[in-house]
């Protein structure tokens, strides 16, 4: 298991993502560092005007507490950030379904994006809004924290520091970063939401190969050789999806299912199947079981299978059963977003008439339809 359940705000399973476990030591050392604590110790006193005595902070043990509760409320200032956008979602009546902290800071996943650019904007700048409050929040604790409590002062004035980086950071027009999903929610504007899509997600793949550069250059920083390993996929990602939702709007998987004309009974041997593909000039069936579709097969399922054991293996012993069930109501997007994460290639559809089967080629075949055809009306 990946991640953890470690609790509820609002209704809104906060999760840990095992990579946060592995990175939090490393950042309680980063922190507690000499170099850090220097660093750190010169811009809260010119951030407050108050003197932090460095040879306290260095001495013991002290820099390891100090790097180990520091790390631990980075990442609260983080979750705060999330649940920043979450409450924004749902002012918007939108599902949250979760909320994971991870080595790259954190996600709020929401149920779906809305695509009226006036709600993605304040959802995405919810969260660097509620960073900057905390910054500024840390920053007036500073003056009510005694002089002499130097790392208090510290932790405090480095959460201040932390946490007006993390707003400013997240503002940078690297889809999906908070500051690409403002991007294109400016770009939707006045302009179809793939095409502003497809444009954030371009300036998000600049700012990755940017990062990538920065992060190999010496010293070599593997955090934003991470971030951009993560902004190339999620941006390019989510391009494509929204192309493909835009492609299948308006559809049902029952306006897409296969019929059952081209069909094989379970039973028949794979010779006979070889024999009907010749006939028919097809590479894929269906198969049924009295009269009832169960699956797909094709000729990549008895690829492996030598000549006699063609004449002996039925298909009932290739096709797989186990397969996701729709609604002929379900919306095809939807549907095809199941099967990817079920990592299925078919799934059965049913309806008052019966049970039909469904697989990408007949998703594929849709969607190319519509973009030559550029019409999204239903079939």
């Amino acid at each position: 298991m990946r991640e953890y359940d470690v609790a509820r705000v609002w209704g809104i399973p906060i999760r840990v993502h095992i990579s946060l476990l592995v990175i939090l030591p490393i950042l309680a050392y980063l922190i507690g560092s000499g170099e850090q604590i220097g660093l750190y110790a010169g811009l809260i006193e010119s951030l407050t005007g108050t003197s932090l005595d460095v040879a306290v902070l260095r001495q013991g043990n002290t820099p390891w507490v100090i790097g180990s509760v520091a790390a631990v409320a980075l990442f609260v200032s983080v979750l705060l950030h999330e649940l920043g956008h979450a409450w924004a979602a749902m002012r918007y009546d939108l599902d949250v379904e979760s909320i994971t902290l991870w080595i790259l800071g954190g996600l709020a996943n929401l149920g779906s994006i809305p695509r009226e650019w006036k709600k993605e904007f304040w959802i995405a700048v919810a969260g660097p809004i509620v960073s900057v409050a905390t910054g500024v929040v840390c920053y007036l604790a500073l003056f009510a924290v005694p002089a002499s409590a130097d790392v208090t002062t510290f932790i405090v004035g480095w959460l201040a520091v932390t946490n007006l980086t993390l707003a400013v950071f997240n503002m940078l027009p690297a889809f999906p970063m908070d500051g690409g999903r403002v991007l294109r929610a400016l770009l939707a504007r006045n302009r179809p939401y793939v095409a502003a899509t497809r444009t954030a997600a371009r300036v998000g793949s600049a700012f990755a190969i940017l990062f990538a550069v920065f992060g190999i250059l010496p010293p070599i920083q593997p955090m934003f050789l991470l971030l951009a390993l993560f902004i190339y996929g999620a941006a390019n990602s989510e391009s494509r999806m929204v192309a493909l939702s835009d492609l299948l709007d308006g559809l049902t998987v029952g306006e897409l299912a296969s019929g059952t004309e081209a069909s094989i009974d379970a039973g028949a041997t794979v010779d006979e199947l070889v024999s009907r593909m010749f006939a028919d000039r097809r590479t894929q069936f269906v198969v049924t079981e009295d009269g009832t579709p169960i699956g797909v097969v094709s000729a990549v399922d008895f690829k492996a299978l030598s000549p006699e054991e063609r004449a002996t293996t039925t298909i009932d012993a290739l096709v797989e059963r186990d397969l996701p069930r729709f609604d002929a109501g379900m919306a095809a997007f939807d549907a095809l977003v199941e099967l990817d994460g079920n990592r299925t290639t078919e799934a059965l559809v049913e309806d008052a008439a019966g049970t039909r089967v469904i697989t990408r080629a007949d998703f594929a075949a849709a969607m190319e339809m519509r973009r030559l055809v550029g019409t999204h009306e239903p079939f």
